[in-house]
């Protein structure tokens, strides 16, 4: 094909902006209409959670790669009195793990622990600022998993499954509570 086959001739730096800022224009004010349509069908269909939410915002950490929960606010007497010892069958039985010896033996916590607060709730000496607020703050221990690697169990933590492409924590969090502003997300990840 040569150059005059295409009609290009007659193209100009001036036409090619003029037609642009029109298409820019279109696509602007599609994705305006579209949002509003989505909100209108989003709010339609949801619907309300059934009971008014209490919460109005939620930090939710997760620390990968942060102290383990061990080491802060899961003391675990159980290990402390087996440290030192092989792993018993009972729990390596008839599981395979890749990074575990069958002959390891169990590390428990280098770390002193103290009750705090009306609570009795148990924090190490990592975080004794957080021992002032214990009475303020949540700490879940009632979370199970057969999950060992880490990779699959950052996954299991955030979205309750191994599976990628479930909803995570902050989807599942802006559902409940929703989200103050239509331009800005209910949730971040950092």
């Amino acid at each position: 094909m040569r150059f005059h086959d295409l009609g290009l001739q007659d193209l100009t730096r001036r036409h090619f902006f003029e037609n642009c800022a029109v298409g820019a224009g279109a696509i602007g004010l599609a994705t305006l209409m579209q949002s509003e349509q989505q909100t209108h069908a989003a709010t339609s269909t949801l619907g309300k959670t059934h009971h008014p939410p209490k919460a109005k915002n939620v930090i939710y950490m997760f620390m990968a790669g942060g102290p383990s929960q061990l080491e802060m606010f899961d003391f675990k007497p159980k290990l402390q009195e087996l440290e030192g010892q092989v792993i018993p069958e009972s729990y390596v039985e008839g599981k395979q793990f890749a990074f575990l010896k069958k002959d390891a033996k169990l590390l428990g916590t280098r770390r002193k622990f103290r009750k705090h607060g009306e609570a009795g709730t148990e924090l190490s000496d990592v975080v004794p600022h957080l021992a002032s607020i214990a009475d303020d703050i949540t700490v879940l221990k009632s979370m199970k998993t057969d999950v060992f690697n880490h990779g699959p169990a950052k996954l299991f933590m955030n979205t309750g499954t191994q599976q990628f492409g479930r909803p995570s924590m902050g989807a599942w969090v802006t559902y409940g509570i929703g989200s103050e502003s239509q331009n800005l997300p209910g949730f971040v990840v950092l």
